[in-house]
């Protein structure tokens, strides 16, 4: 067991550990069970269960905080949950969608459980992958949060014991992840991801609840990887033609657009106009550079609260999720929405984006796209890592009214 490997990462881990103080100065659970960080203009609440963001709160254009993430009042409420729609949580071991639930290594054929599409696929690591479970909290301080999770060998059919931290740091307007799994025994898939649920209002535009006015801009995402009518990829790689539903590269666009037009429909899978889609992130053409200082993968503002997101990250691709399947039935939180009954307390359909960074979708099934040293990792690689740095702004020429 390569128990050394593991141990030469802490050090990294916890450099991110430093004081200062949140807005409740607690160490450990709140009443509600979450845990609270914060710094200079924002300041977010976590959870064990899927090492979950709950909420995060920043100033509008107004200067009134907002609650831009979705997610329940009370940490408990996770678990019992029966629609578990993957809020705030970090998905693993494998993010994403696997076809046919299986995948080869070394030749040895794996299967892992299906959960998804009539058992046709799996879809972020099976019926009790990592969202599923409750996280140990290492460390905890007044900015700074780790999680881990110890995954035995076989657990959902996945292959090898995998050891996994996920620090989460917020230094001023500014969100950062950083995580890494360590595969102890046996080579295996790993992916993960950021499965957070924005909408940028906190609910409180009184003129809609929806997501679709967003300004959304992906300056290096000109290709996508296609889909057949379960969302599997098929191994082909397409252009995000220039004025087509996917081109968010040329210049930033309105995320609902084109979600009228004939040619979205079935852009998300069978009958479906959104967006539920890998981008691939095409950074290289430029030469080295660092990801820090290279510029946003990705910026999401909303014209109403002003507030704007600019992600930089080290991933090569990104998942953008239209919450077209959100029907309704998920509640807000007691600090987001309107309190007139002008409207439900509830997501509808469009009510919010997902912006996944992550690796190339189901990659460990086309070897063809050689992402094999991006997603395969056994005791004598380094460990699988992945940073990201979500920068907060406001836009003063939004909306006040």
């Amino acid at each position: 067991m390569r128990l050394p490997r593991l141990f030469a990462v802490l050090p990294v881990l916890f450099s991110f550990v430093t004081a200062q103080s949140n807005s409740t100065g607690v160490i450990g659970p709140l009443p509600n069970g979450k845990y609270e960080i914060a710094s200079e203009g924002i300041r977010a609440n976590f959870i064990p269960y899927g090492a979950s963001i709950s909420n995060l709160f920043f100033n509008d254009t107004r200067g009134i905080e907002r609650d831009i993430v979705l997610g329940f009042d009370n940490a408990s409420w996770y678990s019992t949950s029966k629609l578990h729609p993957y809020l705030g949580a970090v998905p693993g071991r494998y993010a994403n969608r696997i076809k046919n639930s299986s995948f080869d290594i070394d030749g040895v054929t794996y299967h892992v459980l299906p959960n998804e599409n009539n058992n046709n696929d799996t879809l972020h690591g099976g019926p009790d992958g990592w969202t599923w479970r409750n996280w140990t909290v290492v460390s905890h301080t007044t900015d700074t949060i780790t999680f881990s999770l110890d995954d035995p060998d076989g657990m959902e059919g996945f292959p090898g014991r995998v050891i996994t931290y996920v620090t989460y740091t917020l230094t001023p307007y500014q969100w950062h992840i950083k995580m890494i799994a360590t595969s102890l025994t046996k080579k295996t898939p790993i992916m993960l991801s950021s499965h957070t649920y924005w909408n940028l209002d906190g609910f409180q535009n009184p003129q809609t609840p929806l997501a679709l006015n967003y300004s959304l801009y992906m300056p290096y995402s000109g290709q996508t990887v296609a889909i057949d009518s379960i969302e599997i990829p098929n191994g082909t790689i397409l252009p995000a033609q220039q004025y087509s539903p996917n081109d968010f590269w040329s210049a930033p666009k309105q995320l609902g657009a084109n979600i009228t037009s004939p040619e979205i429909l079935g852009n998300c899978g069978f009958n479906c106009s959104g967006y539920d889609n890998c981008f691939i992130t095409n950074r290289a053409q430029d030469g080295p550079n660092d990801w820090r200082e290279k510029g946003p993968v990705v910026t999401l503002s909303s014209p109403w609260s002003g507030i704007q997101i600019d992600v930089f990250t080290d991933q090569d691709a990104l998942q953008v999720y239209s919450c077209n399947n959100q029907n309704g039935t998920q509640t807000i939180k007691e600090t987001q929405g309107l309190r007139d009954g002008s409207r439900p307390r509830t997501v509808q359909k469009y009510g919010c984006v997902v912006l996944e960074v992550e690796d190339w979708i189901d990659g460990i099934n086309q070897p063809e796209w050689g992402r094999e040293k991006k997603q395969i990792f056994g005791p004598a690689d380094d460990p699988y890592v992945l940073e990201a740095v979500y920068k907060f702004s406001v836009n003063t020429k939004s909306s006040k009214s």
